[in-house]
């Protein structure tokens, strides 16, 4: 199995399981959070550690060390990203799994189980037809000052959904054209949709044009920008003023 089926694999397993999890209605909304979260990661670093023993491994919910910093190959995962929305049995939540290849995020899959569907930079589609007044994908919760404020000069509609990898494979699905974030974020919450949007040829990158590092020491990544190339100008001189 190559490294791009094996994080599809993981994917969609982990995705699996978690359904699994919750369809059972055993536990509360936060229990199931927590529960789904170690479980998710305990079945993805086990995996990882037996299948690629030599690389290096960061993960939202295991604790980190140096040693990954000395390697070229580095496998970047995060069980649930949303995890408040698995709890809330809603879809928009993921599972990544990617490996950065010298800090470039080379492969990656975003696994959304609520909607059964494991997207892949190994197996990139067509982009659907981009709508004619540009939809924004922001936080259910705390959309960015910096995203409004955009969306606003360009005349894009807002559309309100939960997990980084939720909102970046809504524009790998053609159901909208811009995700813009400000409001921070770390490796493993971009790392798989980076890859997977980059792949599907959109537009990757920090806020200031800058491609998007990791494997760092500080796992700290301030902002991203995922969109359709055709707004990525725009965009970027637009938040350059904001």
């Amino acid at each position: 199995m190559n490294d791009a089926e094996l994080a599809a694999h993981l994917a969609e397993v982990a995705g699996r399981l978690l359904i699994e999890m919750r369809a059972s209605g055993v536990l509360s909304q936060k229990a199931l959070g927590n529960a789904g979260d170690a479980a998710a990661n305990q079945f993805l670093v086990h995996a990882l550690r037996e299948q690629r023993p030599d690389d290096g491994l960061l993960s939202e919910e295991e604790k980190d060390n140096d040693v990954r910093l000395a390697k070229s190959r580095v496998w970047i995962i995060d069980p649930i990203d949303g995890t408040r929305e698995f709890g809330e049995s809603r879809s928009d939540w993921a599972v990544h799994v990617a490996l950065a290849i010298d800090g470039v995020p080379a492969i990656g899959a975003v696994a959304l189980p609520g909607l059964d569907l494991v997207l892949r930079s190994d197996q990139p589609g067509p982009l659907p037809e981009a709508a004619k007044t540009p939809r924004m994908v922001v936080s259910r919760t705390r959309p960015a000052a910096e995203a409004v404020t955009v969306s606003e000069k360009i005349g894009a509609e807002l559309i309100p959904m939960g997990s980084a990898g939720a909102k970046a494979m809504a524009i790998v699905r053609g159901e909208a054209e811009i995700y813009l974030h400000t409001g921070g974020q770390y490796e493993w919450d971009s790392c798989a949709p980076a890859a997977v949007a980059a792949a599907h040829g959109l537009h990757v990158s920090r806020v200031d044009g800058s491609p998007l590092i990791y494997n760092q020491r500080n796992t700290y990544m301030p902002d991203l920008l995922i969109c359709r190339r055709e707004w990525a100008d725009r965009v970027l001189s637009l938040v350059a003023v904001v």
